[in-house]
């Protein structure tokens, strides 16, 4: 197909078809070897037990039975735990790559936003929310400025005090 062209649709739609139907043909095989792989595995390995015969040679035919159940759990139970272990050691070994590697921390923006327009893109474009945060401030006085400059005139008083007071212990 050259550059300039393109495929028209109905050819598209053919192509998709067959493809699919490749596809469809090539699934349908692999489910019946699957099955066949399957038959053989079995027919190997698990003979059709002689069923004929008295009561104590079908209980013996069962005792061996059992027995091979048992040899197949351990043999599962093993490799389960196989299977865990080395899921647990390649965790670990991810684990410490990762820490090997390091993290690499991702280099900050310097965003201008104010606080309205923060809360509006949080709480979405329905929200109309305004912060004023000097609205709830208190009124300071600047009495308070004078009656300290006051209290720091009196120092001598003070002190006069504190020796009267020093003179009544030192007496006593």
């Amino acid at each position: 197909m050259s550059e300039g062209k393109k495929m028209t649709s109905s050819r598209r739609h053919h192509l998709k078809s067959l493809i699919l139907s490749i596809a469809a043909q090539w699934i349908e095989e692999e489910t019946a070897e699957i099955v066949a792989t399957k038959a053989a595995y079995l027919a190997e390995n698990a003979a059709k037990p002689d069923l004929s015969g008295d009561q104590a040679a079908l209980m013996e035919i069962c005792k061996k039975l059992h027995q091979a159940l048992d040899k197949i759990d351990e043999e599962r139970y093993d490799s389960e735990a196989k299977v865990k272990k080395s899921d647990k050691e390649i965790d670990d070994l991810k684990l410490k790559v990762v820490e090997l590697a390091g993290v690499k921390k991702p280099a900050l923006k310097k965003v201008r936003m104010s606080a309205d327009s923060m809360l509006q893109a949080l709480l979405g474009g329905k929200h109309k929310v305004t912060m004023d945060l000097r609205a709830n401030l208190k009124q300071v006085k600047k009495e308070v400025k004078e009656e300290a400059s006051a209290a720091v005139g009196d120092w001598r008083q003070n002190i006069e005090d504190k020796a009267d007071r020093k003179k009544m212990f030192e007496t006593s």
